[in-house]
Parts: C-alpha cells; sequence; structure tokens
C-alpha cells in the first residue's frame, strides 16, 4: 500500500501532542481515524479533517475495532491522571495488548508511546537502553514491557519515548505550566539542590514529524526518542521562570523541596538525560522548532 493512502488510527487525537499528529499526518496525505470519547472532541476531529471512532481507551471492542479498520496505529492516548499514576498505567498496558493482539499476523505499524524517563534516571539514555523491568519504581514502565511481548510475537510495535517536556503553543498542562503554576503560587521560582539535573525537551510539532516517520520504520520492538533539547538543566528552566515572573529563584532541599513541590518533586529533582542520536539517523529527523528554553523566552507560557 503507498504511503500517501495510509489510513493511521490515532488514539489521543485531540490531545496536545495528538492534535499536533493528526494535522502533520494529513498534511502529508494520510487519513486519520481518530479516538473520541466525547462530541467535543469528534467535533474537533472532524473540524481537522480526521474520520471519528467513537470510545475510549478503557473500551477495549472500540479499540479492537479502530485497530482493525486502520493500515497503521499511533497510540497517544494516556488519562494524565497523577494521583493515580499506577492505575492508569495499568489501563495504558490493557489497551496496548488489546491493539498488539489485534493486528497479530498483519504487517500494520503499530507506535506506543512511552517516555524517556522509563529508561533509569541518572544515565544518558539512548534507543537501546530498556527499562529495568524487575526494579524500576516506575508503573509506566509496563507499557514497554507489553510491547516486548507483542514485539516477540512478531507485532510491528515500536516505541516513541516522548521528552518529559513536550512544548509549544497551547501547552496548558505539561510539566513547565505546572511548574510555572507552582511558582507563581508560592511567589519563588525554585529548583532542587544543586538544579543540575538535567531534562529533556522536544516541540511537539517536531514530535508530530518524528510519529509520522517512525510509521514507514517501525520494527518490533524498536525504540525512538524525541529528543530535541537532550540536556536542559533544571535550575536553567527555573531561571527563565523566575526572570519572566519577575520572583527570586531559589534552591530547596528536603522537607522545604517536598512543601515546595509538592506531588511534583519526584519529576524536579529527576535527573534524566537522552540522545535522539539513532533516532536523528534511522528517520532522518531533524527539529526544527524552537528549544524549550527559547519558548520560555519567547513568553508563549506567560
Amino acid at each position: 500500500m503507498k504511503r500517501e493512502h495510509m489510513k493511521v488510527f490515532v488514539t489521543g487525537a485531540t490531545g496536545f501532542v495528538g492534535t499536533a499528529v493528526v494535522n502533520e499526518l494529513i498534511g502529508a496525505g494520510h487519513k486519520v481515524l481518530g479516538l473520541a470519547r466525547n462530541e467535543e472532541a469528534a467535533k474537533r476531529l472532524k473540524a481537522a479533517g480526521a474520520e471519528v471512532h467513537h470510545g475510549d481507551l478503557e473500551n477495549l471492542d472500540s479499540l479492537i475495532a479502530g485497530a482493525q479498520a486502520a493500515d497503521g496505529i499511533i497510540h497517544l492516548g494516556f488519562i494524565h491522571d497523577f494521583t493515580r499514576f499506577a492505575e492508569v498505567c495499568e489501563i495504558d498496558r490493557i489497551a496496548i495488548e488489546a491493539i498488539g493482539n489485534a493486528i497479530l499476523g498483519t504487517d500494520k505499524a503499530f507506535l506506543v508511546t512511552s517516555g524517556t524517563l522509563v529508561a533509569g534516571p541518572g544515565q544518558l539514555a539512548t534507543e537501546d537502553t530498556l527499562p529495568d523491568y524487575e526494579h524500576s519504581h516506575n508503573p509506566r514502565v509496563a507499557s514497554e514491557k507489553a510491547v516486548d511481548t507483542l514485539a516477540a510475537k512478531g507485532v510491528r510495535v515500536s516505541v516513541v519515548r516522548l521528552s518529559p517536556s513536550v512544548h509549544g503553543e497551547g501547552d496548558l498542562h505539561g510539566f513547565v505550566p505546572m511548574l510555572i503554576d507552582i511558582a507563581r503560587k508560592k511567589g519563588e521560582s525554585a529548583y532542587n539542590g544543586s538544579g543540575l539535573n538535567r531534562w529533556t525537551a522536544v516541540h511537539r510539532l517536531d514530535a508530530a514529524v518524528l510519529y509520522r516517520l517512525a510509521l514507514d520504520k517501525a520494527q518490533p520492538g524498536l525504540r525512538f526518542h524525541a529528543v530535541a533539547d537532550e540536556a536542559v538543566t533544571f535550575k536553567s528552566i527555573a531561571e527563565i521562570i523566575g526572570s519572566k515572573l519577575n520572583i527570586p529563584v531559589v534552591s530547596k532541599a528536603g522537607d522545604a523541596a517536598a512543601s515546595h513541590f509538592g506531588f511534583f518533586e519526584h519529576f524536579a529533582s529527576i535527573d534524566g538525560p537522552a540522545s535522539a542520536h539513532a533516532t536523528r539517523e534511522t528517520l532522518a529527523w531533524n527539529p526544527t522548532h524552537p528549544s524549550l528554553p527559547e519558548d520560555l523566552l519567547n513568553g508563549i507560557y506567560f
């Protein structure tokens, strides 16, 4: 089947990254079948030029039907409720298994979304770095374990690992808006300890191009890294936020950090540099949009 005639089933099609992926696919000549859990989502998909497929991540019949009706699948849907993170990660695992088993024996490309942080903090994560399934405390690793199980069965399933910060116009619920919100409420922009722990980042429009390119190159168990900025220090992010809000920039540690950041302290302290060298080579992917520091300095978050 010619690439330009591909029909792609997209979960999370009306989310921050999903809307960019849908526009990217349609702009490249693909047809999109987007999962919609309500009428508002359905209207947005129609307006974008996509077909609507009603259902949600917990309706496995809807996921299976969508996968079977398409030539390829991009799974971007995820329930972003960090108060029940382990539970929503389990929902994700079950959804991945259902879609993968539905396309067993076909050559359909299936892209599953994960994050670079699942590879394990404190080391430079590459595309070859697998999660430590036995000892990881991150419940999100279950999604990648499901991918490996499906890949072993011959499903053409690959992983796109997103950076912890996917940024750009319209980012309302990501880590950066959360940080800015905390800084506003507390009257100071903080970093944990030395603040030299590193985050990776990618502009959502660059990530969308990666998903489109990866559909062609998907192979069982292959990982792609949506990483444009490979190591932005947390302190540098806090400093820009402080300057933009005209508030003090301070270091917090221990109980003071826990009090300042709340549930976000884990992300504020994690050191998660990642490389996208293999991804760039395999996909000829070259990010062209602003970096995270540039987006912050340009004021789109303020």
